[in-house]
């Protein structure tokens, strides 16, 4: 296996008076997409911001290339972690729906102040995974339709190169269609070295991409290991994620 990029060590997370994660042990290797599943409520949400700061651990250590960004005593603000090369998309899609599809583009990149400074190569790849971008990038974000806000979630995130990606859900609602277009991106990214830490629902979409997996209940990580293990053992399926035998094939 890779070189971990990202290592989470027996870290728990408070929101308010609620102990959401209690002790997540967490390797993400390098280059390869992780998969990390579990019922609702489990704490895979609350994993990832507590990675990019949102949430602060309360205990234990995020590391990211064996930099303390996270915990106590070394606790990164949000900001700081994103300029590590750090990006995240959250399940809410994070757009501003009153700007236009270019202009959230723009806010994204770090090394642009104005479209005319976008690296027109990678623009034009974005396109090319996502071309209802192109066809919609003087319109307001706001009226696209959800699936292109969910592509518009992602090209933001891509819009400069980043050595590890944090996605939260972004099959969720979607055509398959649109679904298919989001696995062709995430191999692509991949096939460039990008690190991608993915939560999904959708076991299918989990399958066709996922290196490894780790399976979250009760605020832990209670299952890791290889995707193809865990997507040809239906019992370990229905043990861990309920899933209905049969169903998901």
């Amino acid at each position: 296996m890779s070189a971990a990029v990202l290592q989470l060590q027996g870290v728990h997370t408070h929101i308010g008076a609620y102990h959401i994660l209690h002790g997540v042990d967490l390797e993400v290797p390098a280059g390869q997409v992780t998969m990390l599943l579990g019922r609702n409520g489990a704490g895979k949400s609350t994993t990832l911001r507590t990675i990019m700061g949102l949430w602060a651990a309360s205990k234990g250590s995020v590391h990211f290339k064996g930099r303390p960004i996270g915990g106590p005593g070394g606790q990164l603000g949000t900001p700081d972690i994103a300029q590590l090369g750090i990006a995240y998309v959250p399940e809410a899609m994070g757009i501003f729906t009153d700007l236009t599809v270019q202009e959230n583009m723009v806010l994204a990149a770090r090394q642009a102040r104005r479209a005319a400074e976008l690296d027109t190569t990678r623009l034009e790849w974005i396109f090319g995974l996502f071309p209802a971008l192109k066809k919609f990038w003087l319109y307001p974000a706001g009226k696209l339709s959800g699936g292109q806000k969910q592509m518009l979630a992602v090209a933001r995130a891509i819009v400069e190169p980043r050595e590890l990606l944090l996605i939260d859900e972004p099959s969720k609602g979607l055509a398959p269609s649109i679904i298919n277009n989001l696995i062709d991106a995430f191999r692509q990214l991949k096939a460039q070295s990008t690190t991608i830490l993915l939560v999904e629902q959708n076991f299918q979409m989990a399958k066709a991409l996922g290196d490894r997996v780790a399976v979250m209940d009760n605020g832990r990580v209670v299952h890791a290991g290889a995707m193809a293990q865990l997507a040809e053992d239906e019992s370990l399926q229905h043990r861990l994620l309920g899933l209905s035998l049969g169903a998901h094939q």
